[in-house]
């Protein structure tokens, strides 16, 4: 079994890992590896790529603010264009021979003794590092299917949204589409005129509004590219626009009302039917759910090929869904389009922190973090978009860009006062979520009257950042030190304590 060091692993190369990779270049720490359990970088955008993806996020958002990209081609990027600006930036920054592909973390343990991790990765080879980082996706990376009597019968064909089978023609089949999420609401109007016949399976009505989404004209790239400061004017023009809308999710959800009658009259001016107007119509304050963003959802469900379904789902056969009021609808394909893990997220792999704890066990009640980056218990490991880092107004890549410069402050404090590892005080992270769910307690995910994937099944949302993003970017410009418990190396640059006494502690250094 081989071994070999790097002082940082970053788990994941998606928009996290990449990024952060290329910060840390940026401050000049070049001595870090990046693991991928793929043949090919990208993360979500890699593994989605079902008919009609695209951001819901404007583009010139939807990128990091150190490489605007002036090429997109609309205002809210499609799924090709942003994976292709991902590997352009993995390849400008010299990131690609830091990345081992195929290869997947399949374990973690610290070691007190020496404040390293050890990982083990699937092809049984062990990493050894100071640092772990993991980007491997909190939120968007474990498909989840509904919990359906039957489900594993049916002999059709079937597919997650995020395990998109191109090869598999749909024309002329009958399809079940499960969901009317955001994922859905793509699906839905790209594959309606190529299918025989749709069933799309509705539990809960959900908030939609239109797409602002237009042609970035020649032109219009031309110009961002020979003027960029025109780009980032833009790109701060959509972030207080968006910013503006967290008023209505974390300070008062009636505020959304607005919203709501505009998104009503939408309906209205979209489905003429009134039975399929009420059965689009949701009875929950605006943002409770996410908000979905289409123009061509409405029209697609009144396909004469189209039906709604909203009785729920009560059984899956070998050839058919049957629904509560038992009626039976064959089927040749189902497409879950039913999300991710969220709330009930597990740790991205099995990792030991201090003394052999797992952190499954560490999260069995429920999921959380310090700024949703650190854990007490698990020195020197950081997650990036780890628990309450969710939005639903703004780009999670400002999320991310903030957790970058955090962990990279973070590293160079340790390497100036030579820490053997850094872990955020049991305290500290206890009264920060303390506080964190008291503010939660009265946003729109909490009080909106709906059960979303912001929420555990015991009603604890584990998802969501409760404030606005530049409150999350201020408490995270600096790494806080007073908030963690520090341990030093020796003057030969030995860990501390290697007798057996317990780490040298330090205070924090101002």
């Amino acid at each position: 079994m081989g071994n070999t060091g790097n002082d940082i692993l970053i788990v994941g190369a998606g928009f996290a890992g990449i990024g952060m990779a290329i910060r840390l270049k940026q401050a000049g720490i070049d001595d870090f590896v990046i693991i991928e359990r793929a043949d090919r970088l990208g993360g979500t955008w890699r593994d989605n790529t079902y008919p009609g993806i695209a951001c819901d996020i404007p583009s010139h958002l939807y990128s990091y603010s150190f490489e605007p990209n002036p090429g997109w081609s609309r205002f809210f990027a499609p799924q090709d264009e942003i994976l292709a600006y991902l590997e352009h930036c993995a390849d400008k920054y010299g990131i690609r021979p830091h990345i081992r592909f195929g290869t997947s973390a399949t374990g973690g343990s610290f070691d007190e003794r020496t404040g390293k991790w050890t990982v083990t990765t699937g092809d049984g080879k062990t990493l050894s590092a100071r640092v772990v980082v993991s980007g491997s996706g909190h939120a968007l990376s474990k498909p989840v299917f509904p919990d359906v009597p039957g489900r594993e019968k049916f002999q059709g064909k079937s597919m997650h949204s995020a395990r998109w089978d191109h090869d598999y023609p749909l024309e002329g089949k009958t399809v079940a589409v499960v969901g009317t999420g955001a994922s859905a609401i793509q699906i839905v109007p790209s594959i309606a005129a190529r299918v025989g016949k749709m069933h799309v399976f509705q539990r809960t009505a959900a908030w939609v509004v239109p797409k602002p989404d237009r042609e970035i004209t020649a032109r219009e790239q031309a110009m961002f590219r020979k003027r960029p400061q025109l780009q980032m004017l833009a790109r701060r023009g959509i972030y207080w626009i968006l910013e503006a809308m967290a008023v209505g999710y974390v300070v008062e959800p009636r505020l959304n009302r607005i919203r709501e009658l505009r998104s009503l009259r939408f309906l209205e001016q979209s489905v003429r039917d009134p039975a399929l107007r009420a059965k689009l119509t949701p009875h929950f304050r605006l943002g409770c759910k996410r908000v979905l963003f289409s123009n061509e959802f409405y029209p697609a469900l009144q396909r004469e090929n189209v039906e709604l379904v909203s009785e729920g789902i009560a059984e899956i056969k070998e050839r058919s869904i049957v629904t509560r009021d038992g009626k039976e609808r064959p089927v040749d394909v189902i497409v879950y389009a039913t999300g991710f893990e969220t709330s009930e997220a597990k740790p991205p792999f099995p990792i030991l922190g201090r003394g052999g704890v797992a952190l499954a066990e560490a999260w069995r009640d429920s999921i959380e973090a310090y700024l949703g980056t650190t854990v007490p218990g698990f020195p020197n490991f950081f997650l990036i978009l780890g628990p309450n880092c969710g939005l639903g107004h703004s780009s999670m890549i400002f999320m991310m860009e903030s957790q970058f410069a955090y962990i990279v402050d973070a590293i160079k404090t340790m390497r100036a006062k030579r820490l053997k590892s850094v872990e955020v005080r049991r305290e500290v992270g206890r009264r920060y979520n303390e506080k964190l769910q008291k503010r939660l307690a009265g946003t729109v995910w909490n009080q909106g009257g709906c059960a979303s994937w912001y929420l555990t099944k015991s009603g604890k949302n584990t998802t969501a950042w409760p404030g606005f993003t530049f409150e999350y970017r201020l408490r995270t410009r600096r790494f806080d030190a007073g908030s963690y418990e520090l341990a030093r190396e020796d003057a030969a640059g030995r860990p501390a304590g290697l007798s057996g006494a317990a780490p040298a502690k330090i205070r924090p250094v101002a």
